[in-house]
């Protein structure tokens, strides 16, 4: 008898596993493994010269281990991610502060990281996103049910909760991750049903803001220089002028087949700075020209269609509110890392979402495919 029910309990074991892989939404899986993939190849592209092999293996190795954490957090029980989130928003404040602690080393202008052994570093701002995109919906969806709107004490709370970390990204100072929680916040407040003079505050708030760093010195001179260059293209021709000029020439040179993988002039001539990381996109657009970066647009898209799919679908506010903080972070994300690299938008140092090499952005944006599997798991189980 007892080997029957351990048969049993063998099958009923193996019948849920199964249906997890069922259940997952492979399309997104699909188009982010896509993108990381296609992101190793233009990362070997704009290194192997100088790096060889070296940032290719990397790449590869941050999307394994960026995969294990994502299907980590995908197969965390749905009610049980509710009880982290608070143990993730603390984690996340504690990186942040020691980053602005002696452990905090400071790279291309940004004091964000911290430097580990063997070469690898860390940049707490990235895994805050992920942290706020789970704490922000446990406040606001916590105490009422979805037909109900947010009291007021709640939005103020959840306010308070999200300019801590917003407050520590400033000091490093890491513009970029800042308004990415900026938008992350205004989106999954709005989605909230919170009262509709609480979002146009928060504009209102973030456009004052923008004013005063630009007439402060909140901002660091080398931000600012940034946002001058923007401005005006031909200011300082031989610093961020040059780098945002040789960026535009890259992506106008590959036309619409571009110029072959590998062969890119200015990739291979090593003209674009810094060009794995936040100007990945131009190598997409000299080497496989417009119709390769506008495959890579689609992918991106795609995953922000999937996301608003599950939570369009979600029955449950939480998982609605932590799909809706995901596709803010990544839509802002990839409209400013695209539009710096096309000249639209000011240069703010933020990756490309699986394309850029980067642990901590790697680790981070699949650590937001696991929440967004976790959603679409948690409300598939309900419905069976």
């Amino acid at each position: 008898m007892s080997a029957l029910r351990w048969t049993d309990t063998r099958a009923r074991r193996a019948r849920e596993h199964g249906s997890v892989w069922v259940r997952l939404d492979w399309g997104l899986l699909v188009a982010a493994l896509g993108l990381s993939l296609i992101g190793a190849l233009l990362v070997w592209s704009a290194t192997r010269r100088v790096e060889g092999d070296a940032l290719l293996v990397r790449h590869l190795v941050n999307v394994a281990l960026g995969m294990v954490l994502g299907g980590a957090v995908a197969l965390v029980d749905y009610r049980g991610l509710r009880a982290y989130s608070p143990i993730l928003y603390v984690a996340s404040i504690v990186g942040l502060v020691a980053v602005l602690s002696p452990l905090g080393s400071t790279i291309n202008g940004s004091h964000s990281w911290i430097v580990l052994p063997a070469g690898f570093s860390v940049q707490p701002s990235e895994f805050a996103k992920v942290a706020m995109v789970v704490a922000l919906p446990l406040l606001l969806a916590e105490k009422r049910d979805a037909d109900d709107t947010p009291r007021h004490v709640d939005v103020a709370l959840a306010l308070v909760v999200a300019a801590i970390p917003m407050a520590l990204v400033m000091l490093q100072p890491d513009l970029g991750s800042m308004l990415v929680l900026a938008a992350l916040v205004v989106g999954v407040v709005a989605a909230s049903g919170a009262p509709a003079r609480w979002v146009v505050g928060l504009l209102v708030v973030g456009a004052v803001g923008i004013a005063v760093g630009l007439g402060t010195n909140v901002l660091d001179t080398y931000q600012k220089d940034r946002l001058t260059a923007f401005a005006n293209p031909t200011v300082d021709p031989r610093g961020i002028g040059y780098q945002t000029r040789q960026v535009r020439i890259a992506i106008g040179s590959g036309g619409l087949h571009g110029e072959g993988l590998f062969h890119g002039a200015q990739t291979q001539g090593g003209y674009v700075p810094y060009q794995q990381t936040d100007f990945v996109f131009s190598v997409a657009g000299e080497e496989l020209g417009f119709l390769g970066a506008a495959a890579i647009l689609l992918l991106e898209g795609f995953v922000l269609f999937r996301g608003l799919m599950i939570a369009y679908r979600a029955e449950e506010l939480f998982g609605r509110l932590v799909a809706v903080g995901v596709v803010c972070w990544f839509t802002f994300q990839i409209f400013e890392n695209v539009g710096m690299n096309l000249g639209i938008m000011p240069v703010t140092g933020l990756p490309l979402p699986f394309v850029s090499y980067g642990g901590s952005s790697m680790f981070a944006s699949w650590l937001a495919i696991g929440l967004l599997q976790n959603v679409r798991l948690g409300m598939s189980a309900r419905s069976t």
